[in-house]
């Protein structure tokens, strides 16, 4: 029997290169698409059906909640005839994860030489970060009163006990 006859299709000789052109090799299961591709492309189609129906408002109440949470709407300017919103997407797919992003700081350097710390460096009590020859508060002039803090823990730690008068007998 021949191949059209039975309706199978032959298989590819080789690997098929991702349709993005971006060096790795795809599957029919991914529409000739690399999974990261795949997956980015399927990311943007829920962002636009997501999108699409919160402009056409036929969310039902549970549609709603999620989008709700999955949605943050940021007003750009508002006067007192027109009001511009922005909408902004987040998904969070994973718990415990926060929607912010924290920005990338730079290498930690102390706050005194503005020497690189890395890791090594040594938060002190007035928020600033020192390396080994500044660690300590007369090397820095650290502006923290110590005098003060300590009285505090030790009023803290040791409240004044003072017993009721007994009547004598």
């Amino acid at each position: 029997m021949d191949h059209d006859e039975t309706g199978c299709q032959a298989a590819p000789e080789g690997p098929i290169l991702c349709i993005n052109n971006c060096g790795f090799f795809g599957s029919a299961a991914t529409m000739n698409m690399c999974s990261k591709c795949h997956k980015d492309m399927m990311l943007k189609q829920d962002q636009a059906k997501l999108a699409a129906s919160i402009v056409n408002g036929s969310s039902s109440s549970n549609e709603h909640e999620s989008v709700a949470a999955a949605v943050e709407v940021q007003v750009t300017s508002v006067e007192p005839k027109s009001v511009s919103v922005e909408p902004s997407f987040s998904f969070g797919f994973g718990s415990g994860e926060s929607s912010e992003a924290k920005p990338k700081e730079g290498p930690n350097r102390c706050t005194s030489c503005n020497k690189r710390v890395g890791l090594t460096g040594f938060n002190c009590r007035c928020g600033n970060l020192f390396c080994a020859v500044h660690r300590y508060s007369d090397k820095h002039g650290c502006p923290f009163d110590y005098r003060t803090a300590a009285r505090d823990a030790i009023a803290k730690a040791n409240p004044v006990v003072k017993a009721e008068k007994l009547d004598k007998i």
